[in-house]
Order: C-alpha cells, then sequence, then structure tokens
C-alpha cells in the first residue's frame, strides 16, 4: 500500500513542500522495517510562517468569547475519547507502548481537553480596596500570547494535550513542534484540532528537526513563551536563548526518581510499586523510578521477590496480547541502555537479570529489563538518568539514610515511599525535596487536573496542569481606577 506523505499545519491549513520536501519515515520499534507514515519535514521558512500567523490570530483570539474556546476544547477533547482504541494503536506503532498504556495516555489526552474546555469558563479576577482613598483596584489575567510548545517522544499525545490545551485555553496562540520520533500522533491531534473551529493562525503544528524548527520558535521575538518537556541538556540551552529573548519559559527535564522500600512494607506491594514505576512504558517516563533504597531487614526478599517478577515480564511486540514490556523507541535508546548495563557491570554492581537486547526477525528494539544489586551512591547507573528500564537497588540501613540516599541528587521531580508507619510516610511527604510524593504507589502515574512538576535539575518555572497552568499561560495585570 502506498503511504500519502503528510505535511505540517500552518496558519488553519495543512502545507504540502512538493517534490523538494525533504521525507521523514516514522518507523515501527516493534518492526523497525514497517513505515508507518511518511511526512513532509518543515524549516526555517514555513516555521517562521506559521509564527506570523499566530501573531496577526493572536489579537481576535484573546479577545475570543470563552465559550468559544470551551467549546472547541470540549470538540477536541470528545473526539479523542471516540477514537481511543485508533489512536491507542498508531501510539503503540510509532512509540512502542503496549496497547493497554497507549489507551490510558489517549484517554488522558481527551480528559485534559475536557478540563479546560470548562477551565475556560471560570474566569478569575480579584478586588482590593486601596490604601488611597476612592482608588480601586482590579486584579486579572490576560494571555500570555503566542506559545512555543516543544514536546518529546515518551508520551506523544498526551503531553501535548497537557500543553496544547491549557494555551488554548487562556487565550493563546500555538506554534507546536512534536517530537521527530512520534510524528503520527501529533498529526492525528493536529487534524482533530483542525475541525474544532478555531480562527486560522490560532494553532500551528510543524513536524520538522530541532535544529530549524525548534530553534527558529526558541529565538523568534514574536514567540513570548516556551513550554518544552525533554532533556536537561537541552532545557538549559533553551534557558539560556530564552532569557536572552526575555521570553517565559516552562522546563520539564527529567528525573533521577528514588524509591524508599522500609522494612515494614508489605513486600507483594513494594514489589508491585517498583516494578510498575521503574519497567512499565519500558522505563521510558521522566517519573519513573530508576533507584530503589531498600533497608537491610527486607532488602534480600525484596529483591529476590523482584527478581522473579522482573524474569517474568514478557517483552515483545506492543500490538500483542499478553505483552508487558514493549520495545524501547529506537535503535540509539536500545545501545544507551546496554551501555549504561556495561557501565554498571565494569564499576562492580551485580546484574541480577535481564539488561540484553532480545533478537528478534523483525530486528526489533526489545531489551529485557534490568535489575542492579550491590549499588553504590557513585556509580553512573544510579547517579544518571538513564531513560529506561535500568533499576538500581541501594541497600541502606534505615529510614534516615534512606531519606539521605534519596535526597542526594540534583533532580527532584518524582519520589515515593512503601512503608506501613504513618511517621515515616508523613515526614517523607513533607520533606522530600520532590516536586511529587507518592506514598505506596509508583512513583510514574499522575492525574491530570493537577499539577505536575518538580524541582532543582527537573524542571523551571511554573506547574503544568490543573488549574496551575494558568500561572505559566498568562500574564497578571494590575489596575487602579479612582472611584
Amino acid at each position: 500500500m502506498t503511504l500519502v506523505t503528510k505535511s505540517s499545519y500552518v496558519d488553519g491549513a495543512f502545507i504540502p513542500l512538493g517534490s523538494s520536501a525533504d521525507i521523514l519515515e516514522n518507523r515501527n520499534p516493534s518492526h523497525p522495517g514497517e513505515v508507518v507514515e511518511r511526512f513532509e519535514r518543515a524549516g526555517q521558512v514555513l516555521t517562521e510562517q506559521a509564527i506570523a500567523a499566530a501573531r496577526r490570530a493572536q489579537p481576535a483570539w484573546a479577545r475570543s468569547n470563552p465559550q468559544q474556546r470551551a467549546d472547541a476544547l470540549d470538540f477536541i477533547g470528545t473526539e479523542i475519547l471516540a477514537r481511543r482504541e485508533e489512536l491507542a494503536t498508531l501510539l503503540a506503532r510509532e512509540e512502542g507502548k503496549v496497547v493497554r498504556e497507549a489507551l490510558g495516555e489517549v484517554d488522558r489526552a481527551g480528559r485534559s481537553f475536557k478540563f479546560y474546555a470548562q477551565e475556560a469558563l471560570r474566569a478569575e479576577g480579584e478586588k482590593y480596596q486601596s490604601v488611597r482613598q476612592d482608588v480601586a483596584i482590579d486584579v486579572f489575567s490576560q494571555p500570555l500570547g503566542v506559545v512555543g510548545i516543544i514536546a518529546p517522544w515518551n508520551f506523544p499525545i498526551a503531553i501535548p494535550a497537557w500543553k496544547i490545551a491549557p494555551a488554548l485555553c487562556f487565550g493563546n496562540c500555538v506554534v507546536f513542534k512534536p517530537a521527530e520520533l512520534v510524528p503520527s500522533s501529533a498529526w492525528a491531534l493536529a487534524e482533530i484540532i483542525s475541525r474544532a473551529g478555531l480562527p486560522a493562525g490560532v494553532f500551528n503544528m510543524l513536524i520538522g528537526p530541532g535544529r530549524s524548527v525548534g530553534d527558529t520558535i526558541i529565538r523568534s521575538p514574536l514567540v513570548d513563551g516556551i513550554s518544552f518537556t525533554g532533556s536537561e541538556h537541552t532545557g538549559r540551552q533553551i534557558a539560556r536563548l530564552a532569557a536572552e529573548g526575555m521570553k517565559k519559559v516552562q522546563l520539564e527535564m527529567g528525573g533521577k526518581n528514588p524509591l524508599i522500600v522500609l522494612d515494614d512494607a508489605d513486600l507483594e506491594q513494594a514489589v508491585e510499586v517498583a516494578l510498575n514505576g521503574s519497567f512499565y512504558s519500558t522505563g521510558q517516563r521522566c517519573t519513573a523510578s530508576s533507584r530503589v533504597i531498600v533497608t537491610a531487614g527486607i532488602h534480600d526478599a525484596f529483591v529476590a521477590r523482584l527478581a522473579e517478577r522482573t524474569r517474568a515480564l514478557q517483552v515483545g511486540d506492543a500490538l500483542q496480547a499478553g505483552t508487558d514490556i514493549g520495545p524501547v523507541v529506537d535503535s540509539r535508546q536500545l545501545e544507551q541502555n546496554l551501555s549504561y548495563v556495561a557501565a554498571g557491570l565494569e564499576q562492580g554492581a551485580k546484574l541480577e537479570c535481564g539488561g540484553e537486547r532480545i533478537d528478534s526477525p523483525a530486528g526489533a528494539y526489545f531489551f529485557t529489563p534490568a535489575l542492579f544489586t550491590e549499588v553504590t551512591a557513585g556509580m553512573r547507573i544510579y547517579r544518571e538518568e538513564i531513560f529506561g528500564p535500568v533499576l538500581s537497588v541501594l541497600k541502606v540501613r534505615d529510614y534516615e539514610e534512606a531519606f539521605t540516599a534519596a535526597e542526594d541528587t540534583a533532580f527532584g521531580l518524582s519520589a515515593g515511599i512503601v512503608t506501613t508507619s504513618l511517621r515515616h510516610a508523613e515526614h517523607f511527604k513533607r520533606h522530600s525535596s520532590a516536586g511529587m510524593v507518592m506514598v505506596n504507589l509508583p512513583t510514574a502515574g499522575v492525574d491530570y487536573h493537577v499539577p505536575f512538576g518538580g524541582n532543582g535539575a527537573s524542571s523551571l518555572g511554573s506547574r503544568e496542569q490543573g488549574t496551575h497552568a494558568r500561572q505559566f499561560f498568562t500574564r497578571v495585570k494590575t489596575t487602579y481606577q479612582l472611584a
């Protein structure tokens, strides 16, 4: 079957570039020889056109009726949910997430748009009495303006949704760049948005490389803010460029998330929490628990049971029934996982199980989840974000040592504890420096209607999601009037 080559969405239309276009082939990591879809790559010129279109559309969209915005967002959310199976299958084919997880991600994307459909109707404002006689003060928010949204590959529809929905909700125009590894979900989302009744230029989507599309968005003087999720290295570069351009930034840049398991924990619960948080979604979550800190009394039993459960995980085709862990996203990520396994062994850690590539006739990027013990705090596998299913277990004496170890990181996104002690749970909730804390739950797995974000090297700027998204996507204005 001949695949139709798809294009970027700019100023209310999908813009074909013709025979001169550079073509991107989106491949299935479960079957790398299979091309899911083909796309024309946008470059600097088309990106500048999209930014200009957004700037032209911005004044009218900022003044738009909140019901218009609510209806458009509700339309988008409703269609995403109605097509959940189709979109989940597409997501699994291009990213490698197993179908049950892909369905959950699609649901989250749809629910995000539905949430902000309601939020569009909740206008906020404050009135103050001035310290001066007969002066009235009003404080209210206005749209930020034109927002550049740069999304990662690991959640190809949910993360764009939780950025695009609030941006539109609060009256901003959007220039969206998805990751080149996962253009199909982004294109499908853009196609739905294109039929939601938005004026031309309000939403734009560009498929292309960061060195041209992303860089143009970040450097453009017509862009007022950047919302980015991706690597710490890229996030720091964006922060520097945004500061030069006096742009508002919202950066989510990953983590090295700790999970503490105490002696009093329920063993089966602790193992399930660690297994889920560390290995599901092939470990390709910024909130994954990549280091588990276990007190001495439960350590041996925990490791034995976790190794048993890890070996039993079925690694295979993301679309195949019974698969627990799909492929890693591409060959580069696979090689990175393997290099970290080698580094762990070289530095003296013990590989309890996994850490190997599984050969397949299709050349799939299958990798068995790796469990390391006898880890020390200085090892690379313990300190660096791997972004794959590679878990390090650190043995400690007690809660106090576990807490100190959990805090020993530059990151601060998510952290968890498994315990039956109310005292230790409450202490950890209150004193952990992570932006999100889980008690007897996996470190990965958050709701769409509450704040998302971390501290330290994990995040910069105001929180994403929920009502707190207003803080990034709006500006505060204070007005005074003689009564």
